[in-house]
Order: C-alpha cells, then sequence, then structure tokens
C-alpha cells in the first residue's frame, strides 16, 4: 500500500470514529456549532463511513445507493433520540484524486440527496427514525500530498474545506517485525 493511500486510509478510520468527528468539525467552526450538545458529543453525533440510502421513486419502488462521500455526519437530538435534519458530508481527498473528480463527488450526493430518502443506519442507531435531512452541508478535508489547485478551487467555488494534520502513521504489523528481525539479526 502507497505511503498517500496509508494516510488517506488512516485519516478515514480516525474521523470514522464520531469523537474525532467532532474535532474535525470544530476546525470548521459553522458546523461545529450544528452539534445539538456538546456534553454529550456521542449521542450529538452519528459518524457513518461510506453512507447508504434508500432511495424511493415516485412510483414507490426502492432501490439502495452508496453515497459518493466518505463520511455521513448525522446530527441528533440527545434528549429526544431523533434527527436534527441537519447532514454533514465528508469529501476526503483521495491519492491522485484531481479537482474535478472530487467536486463531482459532492455533485452525485447533491442529485442523490434529491430525490426523498432513508438512511441505512448502523445497528447502534436502528432506533433513530432515519428520513431524509432537511440541511445538506458539504466538507471537504485536504491533506499534505493535495495539489494546491484543490484548496484555490475550492476557495473559487465558495466550498468549505480543512487541511487535516498529519496522523502519526503505524507500519504494518509485518514491517514493524522485519525490521525488529534485522535488528536483532544484526546485533553480534
Amino acid at each position: 500500500m502507497s505511503t498517500l493511500q496509508l494516510q488517506y486510509d488512516s485519516l478515514f478510520s480516525h474521523y470514522s470514529n464520531p469523537l474525532e468527528a467532532i474535532a474535525l468539525l470544530r476546525e470548521y467552526r459553522p458546523y461545529f456549532e450544528l452539534i445539538p450538545s456538546l456534553r454529550r458529543p456521542s449521542e450529538s453525533l452519528i459518524s457513518i463511513p461510506f453512507p447508504v440510502v434508500q432511495l424511493t421513486s415516485p412510483n414507490l419502488t426502492q432501490t439502495h445507493m452508496q453515497l459518493q462521500c466518505d463520511l455521513a455526519l448525522i446530527m441528533c437530538d440527545p434528549d429526544w433520540k431523533v434527527k436534527t435534519g441537519q447532514e454533514i458530508f465528508v469529501f476526503i481527498h483521495r491519492p491522485n484524486e484531481d479537482y474535478s473528480a472530487l467536486l463531482q463527488r459532492w455533485r452525485q450526493v447533491e442529485v442523490a440527496l434529491g430525490e426523498e430518502y432513508y438512511w441505512r443506519l448502523p445497528w447502534k442507531h436502528r432506533n433513530i427514525i432515519s428520513d431524509r435531512g432537511e440541511y445538506h452541508y458539504p466538507l471537504f478535508v485536504t491533506l499534505d500530498y493535495s495539489p494546491a489547485r484543490i484548496t484555490r478551487g475550492l476557495e473559487g467555488a465558495s466550498l468549505p474545506y480543512v487541511k487535516a494534520t498529519s496522523l502519526a502513521i503505524e507500519p504494518p504489523p509485518d514491517v514493524e517485525e522485519s525490521q525488529e528481525n534485522s535488528i536483532c539479526d544484526s546485533t553480534p
């Protein structure tokens, strides 16, 4: 796996945790202020990696569709255990993805959410009413490997973005073991 893909996967897995997703939203204050309760953050936000929605057409046929975002962040009222209607869609810049492909992912989500839809929520949140949200907000995340043209394009289109700080990337376990073995073998 390339280093760039490892950075992307590390960040993606990091933000899949709702508490870490809140840290991401802290970087973009208007979205951070959408969180219903910071006293009970784990009950105020649902983080859904590679989200799936159930689309219902006017003739009542139903299909499932995976949205082309990396994460969906759904706000919930911790007291009432209901969605608030505000949904944030996170698009992490992928290795070798150009600006047009990144923007196309957001446009695909906008088109899909124009239909009647219901969320396929994680099992833990199955009791929450999963109907469509009223407000859809995109958030783009750039990394160290993201070219400057991505940032310029997002600024030019007035789309919200944050630059993610590099997370410590741990080498895969087999790499660590082989490095330890080579160190042990080289000692007399």
